[in-house]
């Protein structure tokens, strides 16, 4: 579909029924952000075990990752903004189907400053996920 000018409750009906997909799509444009910063680390002849580690949960739930991989995750966002930024972001997305106490207009206020704030971030995978998001309906 065309993308629409702001987030609406239609975006946000979608975002809900197609969480999944939402979500998958999300993890794919953080692993391609993590490999950039894998390979901008290559060209220092710096240390990637770190990155690299943190690069197979950073896509993943909060709950859903090992206390061994928690370290790694901490250095790993600290020493890469882009990928904090999309990680943050990501958790703020997935609280909006959470929060279950919040009413439709709310949520789809929270939705489209979440899109403004991506599209503001000045990273291209989250400027491009959200468009994207945008033009999704149910």
């Amino acid at each position: 579909g065309s993308i629409q000018p702001v987030a609406d409750e239609k975006t946000l009906e979608a975002l809900i029924a197609h969480r999944y997909e939402v979500m998958a799509g999300f993890a794919r444009e953080l692993r391609r952000a993590g490999r950039a910063e894998v390979e901008v680390l290559k060209a220092k002849k710096a240390d990637i075990s770190v990155l690299r580690a943190a690069n197979r949960w950073l896509h993943r739930d909060d709950d859903k990752v090992p206390a061994t991989a928690r370290t790694h995750i901490a250095q790993a966002r600290a020493e890469h903004p882009v990928l904090d930024k999309m990680v943050v972001m990501r958790e703020e997305l997935r609280q909006m189907w959470l929060s279950t106490n919040a009413s439709r207009e709310q949520l789809a206020a929270d939705l489209q400053a979440w899109c403004h704030r991506a599209e503001e971030s000045g990273i291209s995978a989250l400027r491009e996920f959200s468009m994207k998001l945008r033009s999704a309906r149910a």
